[in-house]
């Protein structure tokens, strides 16, 4: 009997895993079935597009002189109008020819009006190459047929690895970077003043020169380097050189307290180790315990390096001005070591600028081996949704951190110049509508996606998934109706909820600021957060003030000279109408956006542009004042536009925009852990999307007059066109032109 029961169990062991085969076999199919190719044919422009946004530009980029900052944005020279830019990091330094006017003409077609070209014009040496300022030349000519602006980025710390002997950085070994070393050695400093006389004074090929070009729209001095961040330490920097600043340090400290040696007993008289008087020469603390323990020692060393920091973007701009550059400056755009202490110190030094610059990525956990810049099979990430906030890595409390969030310095222009949701993440295709509700909102005034690698729309197969690209239906797909939103301010700007005024000897004594940016906040700091209308100190301002309204930081002295009106007191409006965190919801304060962080859902209300974006099927049927939307896609955007300027209640030309989720042809993962997946294929061509389905009913009074046109990948006619306004979404059909 006992053997028979085995035999019996051993038999329904093996139908159990035969009938688990079968049914993974069928749910994979039935997957498969889901994803549709997503291969747009060549698009040679000749005939006109729904989704052709090339009007949008000026004819050539500074048509209308060149950009200038009034009142807070920027604007044309000659006009005045104000522009927002809806750019890209890119195109490609390879490409050349036709090749890279084709580039500029898709650029164009999608929206894109700048270009922040990043990348150096010199050899592993630092000498100039002049074949690489051609280059620069002729892209920018380029692109400025096309009514794209250039924002040029030519030095990183991370391009330079200095070889034994260089004149100009002594102590290097061909392995170190100059981390921080530019802000102040004079001999660097000299040799970085003749790259940028090189690109904006070498002639063209008709004599003309970049300097005299409105078509640049501004430079930016230093990226992603700081005296404020981590890799500012003695490992970083060789002894030689580290003499030169703590030189300078001894000298700042005799000019305020009388000598080197007064400066320690005022301390309390303790010595680091690099500390030496008679060399004449004082050390820095690491930034832990400067932003840790703020010290009287740790004060002073603040005040200096932010002092030296910022002196060195101010002789910067005086170098370009005096050089006759036009455009606009922005110093630098890096993150600091703490950014609720040293992240006001930093954004202060940036208002030596004429707008204030930043970097943020939303990414999720992955890791391998190089999978900071290179996925690759073998390698193991976590999907996350920025829309129900989620953290980091699975499991994780909420965490209310987002590139997207704007701080205003100074009343400053704003511009985040390098952007993006990495991948694989299967909540990527939050992102374009996303930046365009949230830059609107905030009044952004540059929003740079990174990075364009060349106008096919391609997996890049290979060994390895780059993790930033945009030419995929979930990113450049989505571009037309998220561009239209920005760039034309179909999303009102909000109110300015918390004006915050920090006198700069509060922020160099590292008092920091309630409205700190990029702060790493979540769930747990709660309880620092103010419910009434008064900041005390040690407050944080809730993080989601920024997807309610606008925010600004204004430095102020301290004391106010003789003279000098007296800033205006700290604001901060009542923040409980807007944010319900008990129902995990967050509405603007123009009523016009609104997000659901529970579910995952962000819903676009406004007279030209209405959208449901996330969880559509979690969250069913969804109304807007002039849209039904009922989808039961798990993720999903759907957005109407309206292209001729008049409300979606009586326009006569509408795009709708359709997009759910992407992948790679053939990409599989496996399960690790709880929300963990190990890459099994990293894929190959071409890119595929998830069915797309569900109903959108206009509720205007003529909606059944209506014509809706399906449009194919390239926003040309696809398909018979139907009448009302009704809509019942095709599974492959991205666009539809709307009439009357």
């Amino acid at each position: 009997m006992l053997n028979q029961m085995r035999i019996r169990l051993g038999i329904l062991a093996w139908a159990m895993v035969l009938l688990t085969m079968t049914t993974g076999v069928a749910q994979a199919q039935d997957k498969a079935d889901q994803w549709v190719p997503f291969a747009p044919g060549p698009d040679d422009f000749a005939v006109n597009s729904a989704i052709d946004l090339r009007g949008l530009n000026e004819k050539v980029a500074g048509e209308n002189g060149f950009i200038q900052v009034a009142e807070g944005k920027f604007v044309h020279e000659k006009t005045h109008q104000p522009e927002r830019f809806w750019a890209v990091n890119g195109p490609p330094a390879d490409l050349a020819g036709e090749p890279l006017k084709h580039t500029a003409r898709f650029m164009a077609k999608y929206g894109i009006n700048l270009a922040r070209l990043h990348g150096g014009i010199y050899d592993p040496s630092g000498e100039i190459d002049p074949k690489l300022v051609a280059r620069k030349i002729q892209t920018i000519a380029a692109l400025k047929a096309e009514g794209i602006y250039t924002h040029l980025s030519i030095y990183f710390p991370l391009w330079l690895q200095p070889k034994p002997a260089t004149p100009w950085l002594e102590g290097y070994d061909g392995k170190k970077h100059p981390f921080a070393v530019l802000y102040f050695n004079p001999a660097f400093q000299a040799q970085y003043r003749k790259w940028w006389q090189a690109l904006l004074t070498t002639p063209d090929q008709q004599g003309r020169k970049l300097i005299d070009d409105p078509a640049i729209m501004g430079v930016e001095i230093v990226n992603e380097d700081s005296y404020f961040f981590w890799t500012f330490n003695s490992d970083n920097i060789p002894d030689v050189q580290l003499r030169i600043l703590e030189e300078q340090f001894a000298v700042w400290l005799t000019k305020k307290y009388g000598s080197a040696d007064a400066a320690i007993g005022r301390w309390g008289g303790r010595k680091e180790k690099r500390d030496n008087l008679a060399e004449g020469r004082v050390a820095f603390r690491p930034l832990w315990n400067l932003f840790k323990e703020k010290t009287a020692r740790d004060k002073d060393t603040v005040a200096f390096l932010a002092e030296g920091q910022r002196a060195f973007y101010e002789q910067t701009v005086r170098f370009l001005r005096e050089l006759g550059f036009k455009g606009v400056i922005t110093a630098s755009n890096w993150t600091t070591a703490n950014n609720e202490v040293l992240g006001p110190v930093e954004r202060w030094t940036y208002t030596a600028g004429d707008f204030v610059d930043r970097h943020g990525y939303f990414g999720g956990t992955y890791k391998g081996p190089f999978a900071d810049w290179s996925m690759r099979d073998g390698h193991t990430y976590a999907d996350r949704s920025a829309l129900r906030m989620e953290g980091a890595e699975p499991g994780q409390a909420k965490s209310f951190v987002h590139p997207v969030m704007e701080i205003r310095y100074d009343g400053k222009p704003t511009m985040i110049s390098e952007t993006s949701w990495t991948r694989p993440n299967r909540y990527r295709s939050e992102a374009p509508l996303f930046y365009a509700a949230y830059g609107a909102l905030q009044g952004t005034d540059a929003i740079v996606h990174f990075a364009l690698d060349g106008p096919t729309w391609s997996v890049k197969p290979g060994y390895f998934m780059q993790p930033w690209t945009l030419m995929s239906p979930a990113m450049m797909g989505q571009f037309p109706a998220a561009a239209l939103i920005y760039r034309k301010g179909l999303i009102a700007p909000a109110e300015v909820l918390a004006e915050i005024n920090l006198p700069v000897a509060d922020v160099l004594n590292l008092k920091g600021s309630p409205l700190p940016q990029d702060a790493s906040f979540d769930a747990l700091r709660l309880k620092d957060v103010p419910t009434g209308q008064q900041i005390k100190p040690g407050n944080v301002i809730d993080p989601l003030i920024h997807f309610a309204g606008r925010t600004s930081v204004n430095f102020v002295p301290a004391p106010v000279p003789v003279g000098v009106p007296a800033p205006v007191p700290d604001k901060l409006a009542d923040l409980s109408k807007l944010i319900d965190r008990a129902h995990s919801t967050v509405r603007s304060s123009t009523g016009q956006v609104k997000l659901n962080y529970a579910i995952g859902l962000l819903t676009i209300d406004a007279p030209a542009a209405q959208a449901v974006s996330g969880m559509l099927g979690q969250a069913g049927k969804v109304e807007t004042t002039d849209l039904t939307v009922d989808s039961a896609m798990e993720l999903g955007h759907i957005v109407a536009v309206s292209l001729d300027g008049r409300p979606l209640a009586n326009s006569g030309r509408i795009l709708l925009q359709v997009m759910s989720e992407e992948q790679a042809t053939g990409f599989k993962t496996q399960p690790v852990s709880a929300g963990v997946k190990r890459i099994v294929s990293i894929g190959r061509n071409p890119w595929t999307f998830g069915a797309l389905q569900g109903k959108v009913s206009f509720k205007r009074p003529d909606a059944q007059a209506l014509n809706v046109q399906p449009l194919d990948y390239n926003g040309h006619p696809s398909g018979d066109p139907t009448t009302g306004g009704a809509i019942t979404l095709r599974r492959e059909t991205v666009y539809y032109l709307i009439t009357k």
